[in-house]
């Protein structure tokens, strides 16, 4: 990694150095929170979390071939932790002299600090084209679409699952190597203040938001604080930085400058500068439809249904035609599209089709997955749970949901969690006879879902992750 040595690595996170002098100017392999993944040669950065201390495995990492390790705590404290000097192969050491004999320590107050000031400085060095993306809803699909499309011209570097928080955008541009062209970054927060430190990580040179929706509402109070709290990816915006805004969500669109500059707005209206147009959707198999700029039309196919794809997928037509890319290339990363599992990903067993949206849900992401449910034909069941962070309203919302479920002609609901409960009351407003069925938890759900189903089911799944309902999945998957 370029720069990245363990001298400069002190005076980065202003720490004391221990260890091996002959050594302090080698570069790192890679940089890693996780012991388990070091690579020889390779930083491993102690963090202390709830439930462990990192510095407890630094020995284990040394033993792997790490070069230099990064603690809270003092070499001394660390070297006692390995057993009176006696590391995990047997091998005994006479003392911290002899255990740092080619390698490197580094003492800070803080290693959660330390990581953010370490990818700041990586993320300098590197010349890399950063796209940053942050929105209430379709963070982690947009990502995934615009680096699909990408991908087909530019050798490209994109987040990895929801490594989106301040340890995961660190250890995403910690993957950056000098081929990448592009990079896609996605940025997640949940409070204020959050995305102004992501953002000072990051410096991003593109930045696409994809919606303000009603998410972590118990720290953001209102869309209004939600706007406010994503906005601040601008802060630390490249000067020429170009912004991308989904011209469909009514509050992106106050947004009229940015840095001096005007954004670009992706939606289906024809006020915006990217828009699509001959829209037919085919069921679960996707959707066509023309994307049109100021000068070109390119028919597309999005091969995963609902709406919100679309939109998705103008994100992309608006990003790749801002950096010059042709038009059958853009087509092509499009049609090549795959969701990440539990993204609306659509999984068909010799018995049902199942709509896996299980990793995360908030009212304006369940309601596009219950709009793409209602589009298919047969019966229709949605198992829906618990979603969480959305404020002193939370049960407004869910009562919502489940009147809607109803009006947009699902056949079955199941509920499951304590704030489940709303959606019957909801369904029930509507329908005093419809079929809905309520359980406390998820564990009720499952013991009894196998009885619920029937043969040719459309099925939706669909809450917010901590319900653990990528085990629901899992037993439709395996239903004979």
């Amino acid at each position: 990694m370029e720069q990245i040595t363990p001298s400069r690595l002190a005076i980065i996170c202003n720490g004391t150095y221990y260890g091996d002098t002959e050594i302090k100017d080698r570069e790192v392999s890679s940089i890693t929170t996780d012991s388990r993944e070091i690579t020889d040669g390779g930083l491993f950065i102690a963090i202390k979390g709830t439930r462990t201390d990192g510095s407890r495995f630094i020995n284990k990492t040394y033993e792997s071939g790490a070069l230099c390790c990064i603690s809270e705590a003092a070499p001394e404290e660390v070297y006692s932790i390995s057993t009176d000097g006696t590391t995990e192969d047997g091998r005994l050491y006479n003392n911290i002299e002899e255990w740092l004999s080619g390698r490197a320590f580094i003492q800070v107050k803080s290693c959660l600090q330390a990581l953010k000031d370490i990818a700041e400085f990586y993320r300098i060095v590197c010349a890399t084209k950063i796209i940053g993306i942050t929105g209430s809803v379709g963070k982690t699909t947009t990502k995934e679409m615009i680096a699909s499309v990408l991908s087909e011209h530019f050798n490209t570097l994109k987040t990895q699952g929801n490594f989106n928080n301040e340890i995961g955008v660190p250890l995403t541009l910690f993957r950056l190597r000098e081929e990448h062209e592009l990079a896609i970054v996605e940025m997640g927060i949940s409070e204020f203040g959050e995305m102004t430190r992501l953002s000072k990580i990051v410096k991003p040179d593109i930045c696409v938001i994809t919606n303000i929706g009603q998410c972590h509402l118990e720290n953001l109070g209102d869309r209004d604080g939600v706007l406010k709290a994503k906005t601040e990816i601008f802060t630390s915006m490249a000067a020429d930085g170009k912004v991308y805004l989904n011209g469909d969500d009514d509050k992106l669109v106050q947004i009229e400058d940015v840095n001096g500059k005007k954004p670009v707005f992706f939606g289906t209206g024809r006020n915006c500068s990217v828009y699509a147009d001959n829209i037919v959707e085919n069921g679960l198999d996707g959707t066509y439809f023309d994307a049109v700029t100021c000068d070109i039309r390119i028919p597309l196919h999005v091969p995963v249904p609902g709406m919100h794809m679309v939109t998705n997928a103008l994100a992309a037509v608006a990003v790749a035609t801002g950096l010059g890319m042709e038009p059958d290339e853009i087509a092509a990363g499009i049609s090549k599209f795959t969701p990440v599992g539990g993204h609306s990903s659509i999984i068909k067993t010799d018995r049902f089709t199942i709509m896996n949206d299980c990793y995360n849900a908030n009212p304006v992401s369940l309601k596009a997955a219950i709009d793409v449910l209602s589009s298919v034909k047969g019966r229709k069941v949605a198992i829906i749970g618990d979603m969480f962070e959305l404020g002193v309203n939370e049960k407004i919302m869910h009562f919502d949901i489940g009147a809607y479920a109803v009006k947009k002609g699902i056949d079955c609901i199941v509920c499951a969690g304590k704030l489940a409960k709303e959606y019957v009351a909801g369904v029930l407003a509507i329908d005093g006879s419809h079929n809905v069925l309520y359980y406390e938890s998820t564990d009720q759900a499952i013991e009894l879902i196998g009885t619920i189903v029937k043969d040719g089911d459309s099925i939706l799944v669909k809450a917010s992750h901590a319900m653990g309902f990528e085990r629901i999945v899992k037993v439709l998957e395996d239903c004979k």
